[in-house]
């Protein structure tokens, strides 16, 4: 708990049984109240790890739904579970729990109802490894999507965000894509609803382990940030979008 409010700590697995026990490890249970893990239909033994960590809420998919289909699944189970605030934690390891605290904070205190895990801010990203093809579509596509959505966020691209209960209730995020443009469409419902985004400092870490998308998927997502940001864009001048509704 903090300030009496629930926290749940979500995490979407996709082949994280070798760094899951390390990232469940770090988490601050002193703070995090429950913790849900979904499985997306993984080849490896990820369910069976969670559950011999003691997880107890471990959903695993029939079928892969997709990195946004497995956030629906997360932030569903968070507010069945009466979840206040809610933070999605990569269980690949390539963010920090140790970021929690700040995060928690920052919602629990009433600063800000969103908190994203930023590795632009600073120098984290090259330093943690990141490839530089991906920092450079990174910076531009930022660029791109803070003047059509006219906002200054540093990075529209990390997995590591937290929300309030009131986010994900007001948001229509079940008619997010089912794959990585999810992120971004979430974003825009955010900023559409009139929420504010705080952003934290994040060191990052780019390993064999830590999950990653190539260079083809890279170009997908890509593209379809600039349809979000070019179809935020045009809502504003009146023409309708039916995900912001």
């Amino acid at each position: 708990m903090y300030n009496n409010k629930k926290v749940v700590v979500v995490m979407p697995a996709y082949k994280a049984a070798l760094t899951l026990e390390t990232t469940y490890n770090e988490i601050p249970f002193d703070l995090v109240d429950e913790v849900v893990l979904v499985d997306d239909h993984s080849p490896d033994n990820t369910v069976e790890v969670a559950k011999s960590l003691g997880i107890k809420h471990v959903i695993r998919h029939d079928k892969n739904k997709g990195y946004g289909g497995n956030q629906k699944s997360c932030y569903t189970k968070a507010l069945e579970l009466g979840g206040d605030i809610v933070i999605m934690l990569h269980p690949d390891y390539q963010y920090t729990p140790k970021l929690l605290t700040a995060m928690i904070s920052i919602i629990g205190e009433g600063l800000y109802p969103v908190a994203f895990a930023s590795r632009i801010l600073g120098k984290g990203a090259l330093k943690g490894g990141m490839p530089m093809y991906k920092y450079i579509a990174n910076r531009f596509l930022t660029l791109f999507q803070n003047i059509m959505l006219n906002q200054k966020l540093s990075e529209y691209h990390t997995g590591y965000r937290g929300f309030s209960r009131e986010v994900l209730e007001t948001v229509p995020f079940h008619k997010c894509d089912d794959d990585f443009v999810f992120d971004n469409e979430m974003i825009a419902q955010i900023f559409w609803k009139g929420f504010e985004i705080a952003e934290v400092t994040c060191p990052t870490k780019y390993f064999d382990e830590a999950s990653s998308i190539n260079f083809v998927r890279s170009s997908k997502y890509g593209l379809g940030v600039l349809r979000v940001s070019i179809l935020y864009r045009l809502a504003k001048w009146g023409i309708k979008w039916n995900l912001l509704d």
